[in-house]
This record gives C-alpha cells, structure tokens and sequence, in this order.
C-alpha cells in the first residue's frame, strides 16, 4: 500500500491550497484518514479527520478555514484550506487506515508568506 500526499506549495497569507492523499495498492476502501501537521521545533499534532462515515473532526485552530473531504471512488482524501495565516505554515501529513492498518503518507510542506 503506498499513500502519495501532494497539493503542498508556497501561498501567501490569505490565499488557499487543497491538499491530496491518495491510496493505492489496496483493494480495500478507506475507514478513515486523518491529516497532520509539524512544524520546525513542534510536536505533530492533528489538523483534521474524517471517517468512511463522513464523520469530520478539526483542530479549534483550523475550524471554519479547513474542510477535509473523501472521493471513495479514488480511495482519495482532500484537505481544502482557505484563509492561510503564516502559522499554518508545516509539513502535513496523512495517516490513512485501510483494512484497520494505518499507513503514513510522506508529507507535503505547506509555506504560508505574510
């Protein structure tokens, strides 16, 4: 199973970027993705997440700016962010559960300018 993040680039402040992870080698569907982020010095911490259900979870941080999304017929996670600030500035991550197994995608920077 390989899982291939990408959507990661520079924006500047304000501006938006869609994130994607996209699962391949599997025959089984997603149970559930989430997306993380690290920043240089901090702990990885958990941006958002959403289950085959289309149950949805976000940090209080990125509430209102950031949907997360599903595409079943892709095995694809979406992250949709908007209203960039500087902070949001990270390596993002997915953690994808296939089979109940998780996988780790290799990350995608995201660089937000003021």
């Amino acid at each position: 199973v390989q899982l291939q993040a990408s959507g990661g680039g520079l924006v500047q402040a304000g501006g938006s970027l869609r994130l994607s992870c996209a699962a391949s080698g599997s025959s089984f569907s997603i149970d559930a993705t989430g997306w993380y982020r690290q920043a240089p010095g901090k702990q990885r911490e958990l941006v958002a997440a959403i289950t085959s259900g289309d149950t949805t979870k976000y940090a209080d941080s990125v509430k209102g700016r950031f949907t997360i999304s599903m595409d079943n017929a892709k095995n694809t996670v979406y992250l949709q962010m908007n209203s960039l600030k500087p902070e949001d500035t990270a390596v993002y991550y997915c953690n994808t559960y296939l089979n109940l197994i998780g996988y780790w995608g290799q990350g995608t920077l995201v660089t937000v300018s003021s």
